[in-house]
């Protein structure tokens, strides 16, 4: 099966769908941060720049209406994050594996970011969860008032070591994943109705 790859033109139409679902009027309670889906290969894991087993989501794939402040109006540093990954291809074996999540921001303090993440999988499939954005690994060294300016995808083995530093890399690569991640507000409860729905790849008579 053809990888999925979006053309800037093709992400900011979906941006375009993303912000009628979730529009950024005071009452607005959750937005879509980012939605990608990518083959990852041992080969990128090495060759990643700045750092290894890193995947970057930078605009027009991280969402260009985010909001500047995620304090005020709508309080989102205080909310959740809904963090849902699907695996689409993955090697046998069952190693566990997951992805660390880095807010990038465009001012940090202390350790400069923060990072949740995904939950541990050993299959293909759809695993999700919801994390309270005070509950984890340095996020107030973000300074939330001033936003974030990219996010960074690490992946790791279930305990923790970046997968390109493995010895047995064969357990985790070739890979292809979905990653989505919706801030929901402080107050409200996400709403899974609203996961955008991206366009899959055509059947063959149809390419």
């Amino acid at each position: 099966m053809t990888p999925i790859r979006w053309s800037r033109t093709a992400a900011a139409g979906l941006w375009v769908a993303a912000l009628v679902l979730f529009p950024r009027a005071a009452g607005a309670e959750q937005f879509v941060l980012f939605d990608v889906t990518f083959p990852f290969s041992k080969m990128e894991a090495d060759s990643s720049t700045p750092s290894k087993s890193h995947y970057y989501v930078k605009e027009p794939a991280l969402n260009p209406q985010r909001p500047r402040d995620w304090t005020t109006p709508i309080d989102y540093r205080s909310g959740t994050v809904h963090i849902r990954i699907e695996v689409l291809d993955r090697p046998a074996g069952g190693e566990g594996t997951q992805w660390s999540l880095c807010y990038i921001p465009t001012r940090g303090q202390g350790n400069g970011y923060g990072c949740t993440g995904t939950p541990v999988y050993t299959e293909k499939g759809v695993f999700e969860k919801d994390v309270s954005m005070k509950s984890f690994w340095q996020n107030d060294a973000i300074v939330w008032s001033e936003g974030i300016r990219r996010m960074d995808l690490v992946m790791k083995d279930k305990d923790g070591m970046h997968a390109h530093k493995r010895l047995d890399p064969e357990k985790f690569f070739p890979t292809r994943v979905r990653i989505t991640m919706i801030q929901v507000s402080a107050g409200s409860k996400y709403d899974p109705s609203l996961l955008p729905t991206l366009p899959r790849d055509k059947p063959a008579a149809e390419k």
